[in-house]
């Protein structure tokens, strides 16, 4: 079955009302980073960091699936479907999508302060002061901070890297290591950045200006038809 790649980044929540980190008016205009994304951060408070999350957590939970989620998860009907995605939400399990690879994490999941592989779902919004894991440790967000480690980037690569098509969508390509993986994409795949608006578009890739919920469902359904999209 033919491999379909779909990477994807906080522009793609924001359209389902998500805050976006990094646009005018997002979350980094209205919070320090170090203070509430790294582990010195968590370090000095980590009540502050709790806190933040919590919000987060709360309106990722309130939030739903927009179209461009649910068209994603419609390639699935003919094509084996990988969704790599910068985003910490759901919102692509939500919608339907079975194989969703979430490089900085997962809000909705806590893990260990002391050992990255003890990791939790949460039957709640909060994470709270106290609650610990087996080993005794301050339980944290399974969100990956500055200066720490991306998730899962050997399986990306090797996704990108035996993809035949490739939809990038929502993201700025700003973010590294996680934007990298764009380069890997073989040169005879069809690739698609959809944005809009592009400060630099990836070699070989064909920019489609507007709005994830407008375009990726075009998108998709041309591909579900068996034509390009125009």
């Amino acid at each position: 079955m033919e491999k379909i790649v779909v990477f994807t980044g906080a522009g793609v929540s924001g359209e389902s009302g998500l805050k976006t980190f990094r646009d005018m008016g997002g979350l980094w205009h209205e919070y320090a980073i170090e203070d509430v994304a790294s582990p010195e951060g968590w370090n000095r408070n980590a009540s502050a960091v709790l806190a933040f999350y919590n919000e987060r957590r709360t309106s990722v939970l309130a939030a739903q699936p927009n179209s461009a989620h649910e068209a994603i998860a419609r390639l699935e009907l003919k094509f084996e479907v990988i969704v790599i995605t910068q985003n910490i939400d759901d919102l692509h399990e939500r919608a339907g999508s079975s194989n969703v690879i979430h490089v900085h994490g997962e809000i909705l999941k806590a893990r260990s302060s002391v050992d990255s592989s003890l990791v939790y779902e949460l039957n709640k919004p909060t994470i709270e002061l106290g609650e610990l894991c087996e080993k005794g440790s301050q339980l944290r967000p399974d969100v990956v901070w500055f200066g720490e480690n991306v998730q899962q980037m050997e399986a990306c690569l090797e996704h990108f890297a035996t993809a035949s098509r490739v939809i990038t969508v929502g993201t700025s390509l700003t973010v590294y290591p996680a934007a990298g993986l764009v380069k890997k994409a073989p040169f005879s795949a069809e690739k698609y950045l959809i944005s809009p608006e592009a400060q630099k578009v990836p070699y070989g890739f064909r920019f489609l200006r507007g709005q994830a919920t407008t375009v990726v469902p075009h998108v998709v359904t041309c591909w579900l038809a068996g034509r390009k999209p125009v």
